[in-house]
């Protein structure tokens, strides 16, 4: 690899018999007001960015890849994405997003499993739910991000991995009632670090750091977008030109993006009907009770170590008592309560808009616990009961533009997160069902927290948190009054826009979204493809 002065430029180029195949480009190095062509234009390099660029090399097509920040953590990179929050308390929104090469998977945990079926269903008593897609339309894209997340194999009953584990075995309920539902582990894959080579050296990928995209302009008859705009804190402004765009920021981005391009529509792109924006979601992830059994169990079947297990077990209600009792999906996980009593709660150490400091804290707390830990007193009796369960789509749980500007002229934004007594009710729902279920087998009992036991409650405690699991916002719908998008991510009314990632999400399902994010963007990918073709 070379680095030569080009036209006033710093370009990065890889030499092959003396034939140039590829160069990476720092924006902040180009000549200003300096125009980008090429055939598909992906916006962000995060987990959806970077799986779409992977699924496109070696093919015939020229592809720009901006990435806002550089391949490093970089302050003032990382304060645009600075903003405000509203209603219920969540995190500093500059640290919930990592802002350079690979985002967010620089400190992603690596939890995975599958959306169930249910979660894709027109549900009547889960207001504004039901995709245009079903869960089988997912599973070859499911496959597929297994191994670009570097998963085991495609397997999530707990019968095989029994095989592999014999000691896996589960508590004696009626899985009809409550099942055992898998997660795999990724390492995690950081794919900042995984990607880079493969990204860089691709001969049509053209990446470009330090680009971003502040406005999104159409045509105008508004049913094409003709260019984006780039900017970064250089000075510098570009414009990208390609046959396709797809949005693959973050799910507060992607619609900050879209609303923040409004001197064409003074809405916004794609928000005709008032929903870019709308339908944030979040996990809510809470300790909710105690489980405590007459005699030890062997739990590892349920048992989660750090860069150890492979795949483990949380308790989720099936899809029948969901229906029956009209509550949310979501899950119980186990923890030893020797270990857990000297865990403090996610929401109370994620405080720090550095996101550097904010994980030294978490995972600060992480190891102490663990050091406290002590085996010879752990009777393995008691267990904490920590509940993920979605959210409920809220149209007035949402992303709105504020007054204040970023450092590149672009609005920030303001997160307004709602939770509903639907959520609570759903919780204390599950533990109900979970203890009647450990009552029947004769093997222990089941303890709510306080904040649980009285239906009338409808507040919640100050530990109440979310998993950093940012989803909706630009949600899909075969109708654009229901939907952002369509079933194949394209913003509706716009024939050359996509938008890939979890802000495409209708409902938030119980598992962390990073596998079904990754499937769901090879399944644009794939459609995209067969649009260039033609």
């Amino acid at each position: 690899m070379g680095v030569i002065p080009y036209r006033g430029k710093t370009v990065r180029f890889i030499f092959i018999d003396r034939k140039i195949i590829h160069m990476h480009i720092d924006a902040k190095e180009l000549d200003n007001n300096s125009l980008i062509q090429g055939d598909i234009c992906i916006i962000g390099a995060g987990a959806a960015g970077i799986s779409i660029a992977l699924d496109w090399i070696n093919t015939p097509y020229k592809v720009i890849l901006l990435e806002g920040g550089g391949f490093d953590y970089d302050e003032k990179v990382q304060q645009l994405y600075d903003g405000k929050t509203t209603g219920q308390h969540y995190y500093p929104l500059q640290s919930s997003r990592l802002h350079y090469f690979g985002g967010t998977t620089g400190h992603w945990a690596g939890f995975c499993s599958t959306f169930d079926p249910i979660d894709f269903k027109k549900r009547n008593w889960v207001p504004h739910s039901g995709w245009p897609i079903q869960r089988s339309d997912l599973d070859t894209f499911y496959k597929r991000a297994h191994k670009v997340l570097e998963l085991g194999p495609y397997e999530y009953g707990v019968d095989y991995w029994q095989k592999q584990d014999p000691a896996m075995q589960p508590l004696p309920i009626d899985e009809t009632v409550v099942w055992n539902k898998i997660w795999q582990f990724s390492p995690p894959t950081r794919f900042g670090d995984k990607y880079r080579s493969a990204i860089v050296n691709a001969k049509n990928i053209h990446l470009y750091t330090y680009a971003n995209v502040t406005e999104i302009t159409a045509e105008e008859n508004f049913s094409s977008i003709k260019e984006v705009t780039i900017k970064n804190y250089a000075g510098k402004k570009h414009i990208v030109r390609a046959k396709f765009f797809i949005l693959a920021c973050c799910s507060i981005q992607n619609a900050r993006i879209l609303l923040a391009s409004n001197k064409q529509m003074p809405q916004g792109l794609g928000n005709q009907n008032d929903l870019v924006g709308r339908f944030f979601m979040e996990h809510l992830e809470i300790k909710s009770g105690e489980l405590r059994l007459e005699k030890p169990f062997l739990m590892k079947l349920y048992t989660l170590n750090f860069g150890v297990t492979k795949a483990r077990a949380e308790l989720a209600i099936s899809e029948q008592k969901q229906a029956e009792h009209k509550i949310l999906n979501g899950t119980i996980s186990l923890t030893s309560m020797a270990l857990a009593k000297n865990m403090t709660p996610m929401i109370n150490l994620w405080d720090n808009k550095d996101p550097r400091k904010s994980a030294d804290n978490l995972f600060g707390n992480f190891a102490k616990a663990d050091k406290e830990y002590d085996p010879s007193k752990d009777d393995q009796r008691a267990y904490e009961l920590f509940t993920r369960i979605e959210q409920a789509p809220n149209p007035d749980s949402r992303i709105i533009l504020d007054t204040e500007q970023d450092a590149l002229g672009m609005p920030k934004s303001i997160l307004h997160w709602e939770l509903t007594p639907f959520e609570k009710r759903s919780i204390r729902k599950i533990h109900e069902l979970f203890g009647q279920q450990i009552g029947k087998s004769g093997i222990g009992r089941v303890k709510m927290m306080d904040y649980l036991r009285d239906e009338k409650d409808v507040s919640w405690p100050q530990f109440t948190g979310g998993g950093w699991h940012h989803m909706g916002t630009t949600r899909m719908g075969n109708d654009p009054k229901q939907g952002v998008v369509n079933a194949n991510c394209q913003v509706h009314g716009i024939n050359n826009l996509f938008v890939a990632g979890a802000s495409c999400y209708v409902t938030a399902a119980a598992p962390n979204p990073t596998l079904t994010l990754v499937a769901l963007t090879l399944r644009l990918s794939d459609h995209v493809k067969e649009r260039m073709k033609n």
